[in-house]
C-alpha cells in the first residue's frame, strides 16, 4: 500500500457525475433515484452545513466507494474533504464532522481522534477500541457479520432512527456484510443485527457520556453497520439511516 500522506485532496464540482458512469456494484439506480428526489433538494434547502474531513485510504482498492459517500454528503449540503488515513488529528479541530471510512488500514490511523473534541463517525469496526466506543476482544467487543439484510431498530424515536418505525428494518438490496459493536454503558442503541441483540449495528454517544474504559465522549461519537462497499447496496431504509446519523453526529438533528 502506498502512502501519498495526502492530506487535503478535494473533490471537483463533476464528482457526483462518476457514479452514474461507473455503475459501481450495481447500485447506482437506486443512488440516482434517491439522490435527484432527496439529495439535490438536500443541498437546495442546507447550502452550508459544514465541513466534513471524511478519512479513507487514498487511491485505494474501495476508493470509488468512498467518493460516492462524499458525493452524497455534497448533495446534501455539506463540504467534503477527502484525506489520507495518515491525517492528523489536530488538522481537524476546524470540522464539522470527521467520518472515518472502513477501507482505512486501522493500523496506520494515527492516536489522537479518540480526545478530538469534533463530532466523529465509523463504520471501521477495528477501530471502535482505539476510539474507546467499545471494549478490545475482537468478535466479542466489535466484529464483522456474515452476509445479512436486516437490522432492529431497537431505539426508533431517536433522531438517529430517521423517523423509521421500530422492528426490523431491510437496509441492504442484498445480503451483506455488517460491521458491529457493543458499546459502553453510556451508548444510545439504535439498531441491531437482525436476530443478534447483542451486536449494535448502529450506536451512538451524546458529548460527555460515559463511553468504554471510562472515558468520556469529547464530541458526538457514532458507529455505523456499512462495510468497505456496502454504500451502494444500501436500500432506501438504510440511506435515510445513513443520512440521518450523519446529521445528528453533526449537530443538525
Amino acid at each position: 500500500m502506498t502512502d501519498r500522506n495526502l492530506t487535503r485532496a478535494k473533490l471537483t464540482p463533476s464528482l457526483p457525475l462518476k457514479p452514474r458512469r461507473r455503475k459501481l456494484l450495481g447500485g447506482m439506480a437506486l443512488l440516482a433515484a434517491v439522490g435527484a428526489s432527496s439529495g439535490a433538494s438536500g443541498a437546495a434547502e442546507n447550502p452550508a452545513r459544514g465541513t466534513v474531513v471524511m478519512v479513507v485510504q487514498m487511491d485505494g482498492p474501495h476508493m470509488a466507494a468512498d467518493r460516492l459517500i462524499a458525493a452524497r454528503l455534497q448533495t446534501r449540503g455539506y463540504t467534503v474533504r477527502l484525506v489520507h488515513q495518515n491525517f492528523d488529528p489536530a488538522d481537524a479541530r476546524d470540522a464539522r464532522l470527521v467520518v472515518i471510512s472502513s477501507t482505512v488500514s486501522a493500523k496506520d490511523v494515527p492516536a489522537g481522534w479518540r480526545e478530538l473534541p469534533v463530532p466523529l463517525l465509523t463504520w471501521e469496526n477495528d477501530l471502535l477500541d482505539d476510539l474507546a466506543m467499545s471494549g478490545k476482544r475482537h468478535d466479542v467487543d466489535f466484529g464483522e457479520t456474515g452476509k445479512e439484510r436486516y437490522l432492529w431498530l431497537v431505539n426508533a424515536p431517536h433522531p438517529a432512527g430517521a423517523g423509521l418505525a421500530a422492528g426490523v428494518a431491510n437496509v441492504f438490496a442484498r445480503q451483506a456484510p455488517m460491521s458491529w459493536g457493543k458499546p459502553g454503558l453510556g451508548a444510545s442503541i439504535i439498531a441491531t443485527v437482525y436476530g443478534q441483540p447483542e451486536q449494535a449495528a448502529i450506536f451512538v454517544y451524546e458529548r460527555g457520556a460515559t463511553m468504554d474504559y471510562e472515558a468520556l465522549a469529547p464530541a458526538r461519537r457514532t458507529m455505523f453497520f456499512m462495510d468497505n462497499d456496502s454504500f451502494p447496496n444500501l436500500s432506501d431504509a438504510g440511506l435515510r439511516l445513513f443520512d440521518a446519523t450523519i446529521d445528528w453526529t453533526a449537530g443538525h438533528r
